[in-house]
């Protein structure tokens, strides 16, 4: 389990009081107070249950939760997640974010107690409560999330996977209302998974995400029934398997990969987790189509990559992927040099970079944990050969991303 210091603690909250002049209180999974703070909310069951609702909704959206605790009041919640386990959340505030006047504050007040805050108490509480203008509170939670999982070093994995399942939503639902303004026909066009096929044959994780967003968003146009968009999907991930072998009968293996996705996309009980599938398809169809390239023919290099695909996270060697092959690795190392123009080695860091660079994307996993999962065994290394393929330290690749970082290097 993991372990919140005092030492943490106590940093987050002098920072927060310094640069925002707000108090935060962290919490366990049941509400109660961890750092000795007194809990302004303790007595109040309705105000308990916000709060205990905005720590779920943190941990769903993968972001700080606002609620309100009463008229004229707004706090917020950062959910505590390290390596998929929950340990809580912290709050902030609340502020006043009403009409800021004396007979307003006193209102709040008597709500609150009324609801069961001793009465002296709800009157200083709610009359020294800081004001502030609700638009700038979004931008200082964010802040202080970021600065949670700096200081503690946590990993917020199962946020983050949120929090980019949220955005890929909001992609969608953003490509829909555009394509209704603006009047675009229903059924996507062929157009379309052309330029698709071209951002993967190109490796463009990127453009290739945002197009498929867009292809998304007019297949939910033309049905938003399950069973149509199911269809709809199960075709397009046909289509790229086809593409992906004419153009290269190498990659004959993601037929296999196929018959999983449709699985799955079969198993899906929404347009989300049909979207989702699509996303980790189109991610395997790039990674697949960067391994093999264009026109490798050679038998012998064909079972080297895909050793290499397999293996990338253990420690491989040339005289490893030769012995798997039949060849000596002399052998090897020449058919391999001509047929792909790149070094045994070369493939092997290559392939370890791609799948660095996808963890370093969608998941808050630390430096030097991906160096040792993509089987660099040490992380200078790995930092060394990261900076030469992609010309950017890891560090620098993650905050490039849509997704902030949320751990130190």
């Amino acid at each position: 389990m993991a372990f919140l210091s005092k030492r943490i603690m106590t940093e987050i909250s002098r920072t927060s009081l310094r640069e925002h002049g707000l108090a935060v209180m962290f919490m366990d999974l049941g509400g109660r107070v961890m750092d000795g703070s007194a809990d302004p909310f303790g007595a109040l069951s309705a105000v308990r249950r916000r709060r205990d609702n905005a720590l779920q909704e943190s941990i769903n959206q993968g972001a700080p939760a606002l609620f309100y605790p009463a008229t004229g009041l707004m706090a917020w919640v950062v959910a505590m997640e390290h390596r998929r386990m929950m340990h809580g959340g912290i709050m902030v505030g609340p502020v006043w974010i009403g009409v800021d006047s004396e007979p307003e504050r006193r209102k709040t007040a008597e709500y609150l107690a009324g609801r069961g805050m001793p009465a002296r108490d709800a009157e200083m509480f709610c009359l020294n409560l800081p004001a502030r203008a609700e638009a700038q509170l979004r931008p200082v939670a964010e802040q202080l999330q970021a600065l949670f999982y700096q200081v503690s070093g946590w990993n917020a994995e199962l946020m983050k996977e949120n929090r980019v399942r949220i955005q890929q939503q909001d992609q969608i639902n953003q490509a829909i209302e555009a394509q209704r303004k603006s009047g675009m026909p229903a059924l996507y066009a062929f157009e379309k998974e052309r330029i698709l096929l071209a951002h993967i044959r190109a490796g463009d994780r990127n453009g290739a995400r945002r197009l498929l967003n867009e292809m998304l968003a007019t297949i939910y146009m033309s049905s938003p029934q399950l069973v149509v968009l199911r269809a709809r999907a199960i075709e397009l991930i046909s289509c790229l398997t086809r593409a992906a072998i004419e153009d290269n009968p190498m990659m004959e293996p993601m037929i296999e990969r196929n018959h999983a996705w449709t699985e799955n996309l079969v198993k899906a009980r929404s347009f989300e987790d049909l979207s989702q599938v699509l996303m980790e398809a189109l991610d395997g169809f790039i990674d697949a189509v960067y391994l093999h390239g264009a026109n490798r023919s050679n038998a012998k290099v064909r079972q080297a990559l895909d050793f290499i695909s397999a293996n990338f996270a253990q420690p491989i060697s040339l005289r490893d992927v030769a012995r798997t092959v039949g060849l000596s690795p002399f052998r090897l190392s020449h058919v391999v040099k001509d047929f792909t123009g790149r070094s045994v080695l070369q493939i092997i860091h290559q392939v370890r970079i791609r799948h660095a660079q996808h963890l370093l994307e969608r998941s808050a996993k630390s430096c030097a944990e991906i160096a040792y999962e993509v089987g660099f065994g040490d992380q200078s290394y790995f930092i060394r050969h990261f900076r030469r393929q992609t010309g950017t330290t890891p560090r620098r690749y993650r905050h490039s991303r849509e997704a902030p970082s949320e751990t130190t290097e």
